[in-house]
């Protein structure tokens, strides 16, 4: 079974199993909006009544519950790249702040001061890099 929220893993077991929300919710007891509203992540089963869920649409309920939630799934993916992109805007914002700061006190030559803002406004390309689509 591929990684899914438990929804959609729901949904995909009644409909390989031919059943439509509301045969689904007669077996189990409960109004084919509750059952609405599990395929669509909004409430979830009692977890009671787990074992008869996964009876009825054909697996067990280990294998029921083995799904990733999107919230799970993003956030084990985009932790690094957040990181990292949080990193970059603040090495850009120290040099664009440090720039000004040294330039009002004239502790800085032009020179230098174009190679730090120079370091900024790499540091904001490469975040931008980062939102590619081949990536999103």
């Amino acid at each position: 079974m591929t990684k899914q929220t438990f929804g959609a893993t729901i949904s995909a077991l009644r409909k390989e199993r031919g059943l439509t929300q509301l045969e689904l919710a007669q077996q189990m007891g409960v109004t084919d909006k509750a059952v609405s509203k599990w395929e669509r992540n909004l409430s979830f089963p009692d977890v009671a009544s787990l074992p008869k869920l996964a009876e009825v649409l054909g697996t067990s309920a280990d294998e029921l519950l083995e799904v990733k939630t999107a919230a799970q799934e993003e956030s084990a993916t985009s932790k690094v790249p957040a990181l990292v992109e949080l990193v970059l805007k603040a090495v850009a914002l120290a040099m664009g702040v440090g720039v000004t700061a040294l330039t009002i006190m004239d502790e800085v030559e032009p020179r230098n001061a174009l190679g730090l803002l120079g370091i900024g406004v790499a540091c904001l390309a490469l975040v931008q890099l980062m939102h590619t689509p081949e990536q999103e």
